[in-house]
């Protein structure tokens, strides 16, 4: 898994500055990191073990999209047959059969993109350039006749490009509400 959803060099002709600064770095690592715990997924490419609960139904929800590859389905620990995946949507189908309710439905997957989507890329750089310039904690400075205020985003990150970003590859919606 990628450590940044955006890459340095994006940010660093914004800031002015060296794309290794710490600061810039320690700044994109955050704005990754929220972004990454909104969608409640890496966003790219990764490897999980799940357990998820069965539900009498014949399609599961996985908790992260895209689905590359599916390499195991257990079912209370055994080896499950006849299941089919929907890739881009993350679901995992028993065809003409149940995912027995009350039962672990274990699932090894690779999922994610090879690299972030740009619309996540440009949301992340764009609240790690204002995370890297403003103290969250200071909400407003004046000296003398000028004065510079920090509006919520500072601390919220809820741009609208933010937002549709994160709304655009949040999972699982249902568990939100």
């Amino acid at each position: 898994m990628e450590p940044y959803l955006a890459a340095p060099a994006d940010l660093a002709p914004l800031l002015g500055i060296g794309a290794d600064d710490p600061r810039l770095l320690a700044a994109l690592a955050a704005a990754t990191r929220r972004f990454r715990g909104q969608v409640r997924h890496p966003v790219t490419r990764a490897t999980s073990t799940i357990d998820l609960d069965g539900s009498g139904g014949d399609v599961l929800q996985l908790p992260a999209a895209p689905v590359v590859a599916v390499g195991q389905v257990l079912v209370d620990g055994d080896p499950a047959t006849g299941w089919r995946v929907r890739y881009a949507a993350g679901l995992l189908q028993r065809p003409g059969g149940c995912w027995p309710e009350w039962s672990r439905i274990t699932v090894t997957y690779t999922h994610g993109h090879e690299t972030a989507p740009d619309d996540v890329a440009e949301a992340v750089v764009d609240l790690a350039r204002v995370l890297y310039r403003a103290d969250p904690a200071i909400q407003q400075i004046t000296t003398g006749s000028e004065s510079l205020s920090y509006n919520s985003s500072v601390v919220t990150g809820a741009t609208s490009q933010w937002t549709a970003a994160v709304e655009h590859h949040r999972l699982n919606l249902g568990d939100s509400a």
